[in-house]
């Protein structure tokens, strides 16, 4: 609403004019917005009230804001729309639910998509608190899903996993699976799908982009012979939880107990393929009288003078990281319980490509703080950090997303 004080400009002030989106510009500057826009072939032909920039750092406030309706996110983004056209009585009206839907259609999910790719990579440096192994960035593989709107489009394309009784869940669900760095929490790449497509059918696009110089961990769910020769095959390290009847043939044993295996495809003698791994056998000692156990890694880093059992399997301890990363993302982003609003399965897949650049953004922002104040990563609050954006996102001047 207006303010007391404010006078209407002389020049005509259109809402593309006005729209600020705060700390998330630090992050997605509005050049790079353009050319993502850009090259996914979503530039406007002509000017509209609601251009592409405009609606791709829409669908970042609705991450920040799910809560919120459209007409609430985009007041919020709109900071200081209080202009009084010449003749009007009134403030300049913001654009309709039906307006705003129809230019989130128009431009889909692609730039957003688009967007994530081109910004997210790892933060962490070399005085990063936990973030490297034997000289190797730690980074860590896992899925979730996604509870989407109950439409008939989002059932069909996505499916719905069954609960008891042969009935099904009451909300169909898209999956997700991610790489996240885990001393940062930064999730820095990622595939989306259908929840009919398997965590493993999606990690297969996923692993192919790893690169050298990363140590991947995995729970056994990924632990597969040809999954395993895949990733190995980028470069990166592995450092995978295998199932405790999986045993490899032995090589050697080291004097940390680890020891040097060959792994069979099938784990079967007749199967002459095979990979040489490092197996690490420990239990946990929690101090409550009976140890946690069994546990069996699998690694590609097979010299024990290079990194020991104890420092492996202490290593492997920070897979939990991106358990945490996905609470931050669906609990305290999203919303505890939430389901994501959007009724088609191109403007889901646009929701969730908004929110990967959300967390990615707000855990930015928590890295350059930390390394700031030379303080581990973990010690800042992700809450607190969320609470920060949401209010510099009504807070921010001078930004103009239709480029005028």
């Amino acid at each position: 609403m207006a303010r007391a004080g404010w006078r209407k400009p002389e020049r005509e002030t259109r809402l593309s004019d006005l729209v600020s989106v705060g700390l998330l510009t630090r992050v997605f500057p509005a050049g790079v917005v353009d050319e993502v826009i850009a090259g996914c072939g979503r530039t406007e032909q002509r000017h509209r009230s609601l251009p592409a920039r405009t609606v791709a750092y829409f669908a970042l406030g609705m991450a920040l804001h799910s809560e919120g309706s459209y007409e609430d996110v985009m007041g919020l983004l709109t900071d200081g729309l209080a202009w009084a056209e010449q003749g009007s009585s009134g403030p300049v009206k913001l654009p309709s639910k039906s307006a705003i839907f129809q230019a989130r259609e128009r431009l889909g999910a692609e730039p957003l998509k688009a967007l994530f790719d081109r910004v997210a990579r790892p933060l962490g440096t070399e005085a990063t608190p936990g973030c490297w192994l034997a000289g190797r960035r730690l980074v860590a593989i896992d899925g979730t899903t996604l509870d989407v709107a109950d439409t008939v489009s989002n059932d069909e394309f996505f499916g719905r996993p069954g609960v008891s009784k042969g009935e099904r869940s009451a909300f169909p669900q898209a999956r997700l699976v991610a790489l996240a760095e885990c001393a940062t929490h930064a999730i820095f790449d990622a595939e989306l799908g259908s929840y009919t497509t398997s965590e493993l059918a999606l990690s297969k696009a996923l692993i192919d982009r790893l690169q050298p110089g990363m140590v991947v961990l995995a729970d056994r769910g990924f632990n597969g012979f040809a999954l395993w020769k895949q990733a190995s095959g980028t470069g990166a390290d592995l450092v995978w939880r295998a199932k405790n009847n999986v045993t490899p043939r032995l090589i050697e044993t080291f004097e940390d107990g680890s020891w040097l295996g060959e792994l069979r495809a099938n784990n079967t003698k007749l199967n002459t393929e095979h990979v040489v791994v490092r197996v690490v056998d420990y239990d946990i000692d929690d101090g409550r009288g009976t140890p946690a156990g069994p546990f069996r890694l699998f690694t590609s880093l097979v010299d024990p003078d290079e990194v020991t059992a104890t420092d492996l399997a202490a290593a492997y301890a920070q897979r939990w990281e991106i358990e945490s990363v996905f609470d931050e993302l669906k609990t305290h982003q999203r919303g505890s319980k939430m389901v994501l609003r959007s009724k088609s399965p191109a403007l889901v897949q646009q929701e969730i490509w908004g929110h990967l650049c959300c967390h990615y953004a707000i855990r930015t922002l928590m890295f350059e703080a930390a390394d700031h104040a030379q303080v581990d990563p973990d010690r800042v609050s992700f809450v607190a950090a969320l609470r920060v954006t949401r209010r510099s996102l009504s807070q921010a001047r001078g930004f103009s997303p239709s480029g005028h």
